[in-house]
C-alpha cells in the first residue's frame, strides 16, 4: 500500500492520504494538492467519549518534509489514533514519520518517531490499546458515567471580579442541569473577536485542551450569535452551547405544567430558528448560494417551515391557556381575595418560604430554577380574612429575550398582586447584584410601582449582627424560611400592608 501511495503521489505531484479503521479497512482515500490535504467530514466516525477517534491517518509528503504544523493540528483536533507521513524517493517509500498524542498532563502533547520505511515495525493493536488505557487513567473521569462533561468558558473585557461572579453562576446553572464540570476558563480580552469571541489560535488551543481532558460540551457564558456558533463548531466536533441554551435546557427539564411546557418549547424554537444552519443540528450543511442550492437548501427550508408552523401552533395554544388564566384571575377578583407574590433571584428560597407561610409542600431543591411552574396557596387569618400567596419563577441576570417574552404571560399574574415579597439570599456574596437584576426585570415588566417588602432569607448562615446591619441598610426584614418562628413577624407585616395599609418602615430585629 505504501508503494502504491508513493507511486501515485509522485506521478500526480499531489499528496495522497488514506484513513484506516481499527479493523484494518480503508475508509477514505484523499487526494490533496502538492502542499496539503483537506480531510473530509468524519460524521460516521464520531469522537464520542473515548480519547481517540479510532482512525489512522497515513499520507505522503512530496519534498521529504517532516510532519508540519497542519499535520499536528489535524492530529490534535481530529483525535486520530496515529498520523504517519511517508516520504518518497522517485515514487518509492523512503522514510516514515509517525506522530501520536500523549496522555493529558504530560510535559509534551505529542511524540514524533522517525525511521527508514524498510525497518519500521509497530504492533498497532497493542500500541493503541496501551495508549488509550493510559489516556483514560490520565483523564481521571468515570467512563461509566454517561453525563455530559463540560468545559465552562467566559470571554469578556469586564473586570475580573465580575467574570468570576458570572462564572460561579454559570457553574451553578451547569450543575442544575446535571453536567459534570471538568474545568473553567476565564479569558479577559481587550476586544471581543466578532467571529470567535477570542483569538482563533487561543480558541484552537482551548478546544484541544478540552478534548485532552475528555470534555464533550463547551459552555460559553456569553450569548453566542448564530455566526459565532457556526464558526466555533466548524473548528470542533465537541458540542457548543451558550448560557441561553443552558437556561432553556434547565427550563425544559423543570417545567411540568402545560403552561410552562408550551412557553419553554416556544422559547426553544424561537432561539433555534436563526441557528439552523449550524453544525450539530439535524440540518444539511448546504445552505444555499452558488454550489449549495438543491437538496440541502430544500431540507433547510422544510425544517424552517415546520418550526414556524409549530411556533404558530404553540402561540395559539398559549393564548388559550392565557384565557383560562384570565378567567381564574377574574374569579379571584370577584371574591376580593388579595394576592401576595413572592419574587426573587433564582435559588433565593421562594418555594421554601411559600411552604413555611402556608404549611404546604411545594417541591423544594437547592438548585437554580428548581421550580418553574407558578404555585398558589391560601393563607388564612383570624376575622375570616384570607389571601393568596403565589410563588413565581426565579429571576436571573441577562435572561434570554425569548424566555422573557415567553414567560411574560406567567409573570402577568404579578400585575394583580396587591403586594410583592422580594426575597433575597443574604448568604450569597453577590446578593446586591441579584437585587439590582430583579429590580431591572420589574422595571421592564412595568411592575416597579407595586408595594414591595424586601426580605433577606437564609439569615441563619450569617451572624445576627451581620443580618441586622444589612437589614438596617436596606430597610428590610431578616428571616430563615426553614425556621418558621422567624417567619411570624413577616406574616404580621403582610397583614399590616394588606388590610391596614401601613407604610412598611419597620426594621425587625432577627
Amino acid at each position: 500500500m505504501a508503494k502504491s501511495l508513493c507511486s501515485i503521489s509522485y506521478e500526480l505531484n499531489r499528496q495522497i492520504g488514506v484513513l484506516i479503521n481499527r479493523s484494518g479497512n480503508i475508509t477514505h482515500i484523499i487526494i490533496g494538492s502538492s502542499q496539503s490535504i483537506l480531510i473530509p467530514e468524519l460524521e460516521n466516525f464520531p469522537i464520542g467519549k473515548k480519547p481517540l477517534r479510532g482512525l489512522r491517518y497515513i499520507h505522503t509528503h512530496l519534498n521529504k518534509e517532516l510532519p508540519d504544523r497542519e499535520d499536528i493540528s489535524d492530529l490534535r483536533l481530529l483525535r486520530f489514533d496515529i498520523l504517519a507521513v511517508l516520504t518518497n524517493e522517485k515514487g518509492f517509500p523512503e522514510d516514515i514519520h509517525t506522530v501520536y498524542l500523549l496522555p493529558y498532563g504530560k510535559e509534551k502533547q505529542f511524540e514524533v518517531l522517525s525511521s527508514k520505511f524498510n525497518s519500521f515495525r509497530l504492533n498497532f493493536k497493542e500500541f493503541i490499546s496501551n495508549l488509550e488505557a493510559e489516556m483514560d487513567r490520565a483523564r481521571v473521569i468515570d467512563t461509566m458515567d454517561n453525563r455530559e462533561r463540560a468545559l465552562l468558558i467566559s470571554v469578556s473585557n469586564a473586570p475580573k471580579y465580575i467574570l468570576e461572579e458570572h462564572m460561579e453562576e454559570l457553574e451553578q446553572l451547569a450543575e442544575s442541569t446535571d453536567l459534570i464540570v471538568i474545568d473553567k476558563i476565564i479569558q479577559r480580552v481587550k476586544e471581543i473577536n466578532p467571529k470567535y469571541l477570542m483569538g482563533e489560535g487561543k480558541l484552537r488551543e482551548l478546544i484541544i485542551k478540552a478534548m485532552d481532558m475528555g470534555v464533550t460540551l463547551l459552555v460559553f457564558d456569553q450569548n453566542l450569535t448564530p455566526s459565532q456558533i457556526r464558526a466555533i463548531t466548524d473548528m470542533t466536533e465537541v458540542k457548543v452551547i451558550d448560557r441561553s441554551q443552558l437556561i432553556l435546557d434547565i427550563f425544559a427539564k423543570r417545567a411540568h405544567s402545560r403552561d410552562g411546557k408550551v412557553q419553554v418549547e416556544l422559547a426553544q424554537l424561537r432561539y433555534m430558528l436563526p441557528r439552523l444552519t449550524g453544525k450539530g443540528t439535524a440540518m444539511s450543511r448546504l445552505a444555499g448560494g452558488i454550489g449549495g442550492r438543491g437538496p440541502g437548501e430544500t431540507k433547510l427550508e422544510v425544517d424552517r417551515r415546520r418550526i414556524n408552523e409549530r411556533i404558530h401552533h404553540l402561540e395559539v395554544e398559549l393564548k388559550k391557556l392565557n384565557l383560562a388564566r384570565q378567567q381564574r384571575k377574574k374569579r379571584r377578583k370577584e371574591l376580593s381575595i388579595p394576592i401576595v407574590s413572592i419574587i426573587g433571584y433564582t435559588n433565593a428560597g421562594k418555594s421554601t418560604l411559600l411552604n413555611a407561610l402556608t404549611k404546604s409542600s411545594v417541591f423544594v431543591e437547592d438548585k437554580m430554577f428548581a421550580t418553574l411552574d407558578t404555585s398558589s396557596r391560601r393563607l388564612k387569618f383570624p376575622e375570616e380574612r384570607e389571601l393568596i400567596i403565589t410563588d413565581t419563577v426565579g429571576f436571573i441576570r441577562d435572561l434570554p429575550d425569548d424566555l422573557v417574552s415567553a414567560f411574560k404571560a406567567t409573570l402577568e399574574e404579578l400585575e394583580d398582586a396587591s403586594l410583592l415579597i422580594h426575597l433575597v439570599d443574604i448568604s450569597n456574596p453577590y446578593f446586591e447584584n441579584h437585587i439590582d437584576a430583579v429590580n431591572r426585570i420589574l422595571r421592564e415588566l412595568g411592575l416597579d410601582t407595586k408595594p414591595v417588602i424586601l426580605v433577606f432569607n437564609k439569615a441563619d448562615k450569617l451572624t445576627p449582627l451581620e443580618v441586622q446591619q444589612i437589614c438596617n441598610r436596606y430597610h428590610a426584614i431578616g428571616i430563615s424560611a426553614i425556621d418558621k418562628k422567624t417567619v411570624l413577624p413577616l406574616i404580621d407585616i403582610i397583614q399590616n400592608k394588606i388590610w391596614e395599609e401601613k407604610t412598611f418602615s419597620v426594621v425587625h430585629e432577627y
